[in-house]
């Protein structure tokens, strides 16, 4: 009998154990400060819509249960992250815990109004597959008023740059500073295009071509063709758009993780060199002749046991 007392009581005290350090520890410490990065939902007038009515509809309908109003690190696309101090005044807060539907925090203002509400009313109409229900049963007043609290979603997150890297790669998260800590090479300087020079020759040329434009030998032979990086676009990738790029490919594409392959230093050269490609006047490649074509070669030549390039001659 005292054994099964002593479980029972172990029981117990983890049980409340936990509830402390996971529920009551946290209510009490956990204080943040307004971000002034939430939702202002008082930008839409409301000879439109009542955002904040809207947001009542929202919970009301259980739209929480397949999105999310929180975007992580590991999120891709989804816009900027949140923080802390964003959800002070959210109450309750919409934070979900699935992600049937795709993620909202900064849903507001990528779609017209008069998208979001075809959506809600025939939403595989716009979005061939979607599992949603159909919200046409909503009174119009509360179809306007939702679709105005959808639109004010991360309406005081703003982007600052048309083109960023994920926010891992930014000094605005440890996972940045880390990677901004580590880094050695300076990629303004020529040394440091030059080393980058010959890691793009023997990595990238094959497809992006000896001078970047996306002619490379390989090219021919690919359904999604490799971009011309000469383009007047690709000058404003900052550093670290290049190094993620580099390091984490392109989906869809055939463009490899090169950082299964190169070093961080290795990535960081390549870096320098391809912020060095003229981008003055971009040349449209339109024809097979303006491919790089390798140059048929006969088999390598062996002198003891040492590997002799071609030389281009007979």
């Amino acid at each position: 009998m005292y054994g099964y007392r002593l479980g029972a009581i172990g029981i117990v005290t983890t049980f409340f154990i936990i509830i402390f350090s996971t529920v009551l520890m946290p209510m009490v410490l956990f204080n943040p400060k307004a971000s002034g990065r939430g939702n202002d939902y008082k930008v839409i007038p409301l000879s439109v819509g009542d955002a904040a009515r809207g947001r009542q509809i929202y919970v009301r309908e259980g739209c929480f249960y397949c999105h999310t109003q929180f975007t992580r690190i590991q999120d891709r696309g989804y816009g900027p992250l949140v923080k802390e101090g964003d959800y002070v005044y959210e109450t309750p807060h919409q934070l979900g815990t699935a992600r049937t539907g795709p993620d909202l925090t900064n849903e507001g203002g990528r779609f017209p109004s008069q998208w979001q509400k075809a959506h809600l009313i025939s939403p595989r109409a716009v979005k061939p597959g979607s599992i949603m229900p159909s919200f046409s049963y909503l009174s119009e007043q509360d179809m306007n008023d939702l679709v105005q609290y959808i639109q004010t979603l991360g309406n005081k997150r703003t982007v600052t740059a048309f083109v960023t890297p994920p926010d891992e790669y930014l000094p605005t998260t440890p996972q940045g500073r880390g990677l901004a800590a580590r880094k050695t090479v300076d990629t303004t300087s020529d040394a440091a295009a030059n080393a980058g020079r010959g890691i793009y020759t023997q990595n990238c040329a094959a497809c992006h071509g000896l001078e970047g434009k996306g002619n490379g030998p390989n090219a021919i032979t690919l359904e999604k063709k490799p971009p011309n990086l000469t383009r007047d676009y690709y000058k404003q990738y900052p550093d670290e758009h290049w190094f993620y790029r580099i390091s984490e490919g392109v989906t869809g594409t055939r463009m490899p993780r090169f950082q299964s392959v190169l070093t961080e230093e290795q990535r960081w050269y390549l870096v320098a060199y391809l912020k060095t490609l003229p981008k003055e006047h971009e040349e449209t490649i339109d024809n097979l002749d303006q491919l790089n074509v390798v140059e048929p070669t006969h088999l390598p030549v062996l002198t003891k046991q040492v590997y002799e390039p071609h030389h281009g001659k007979e």
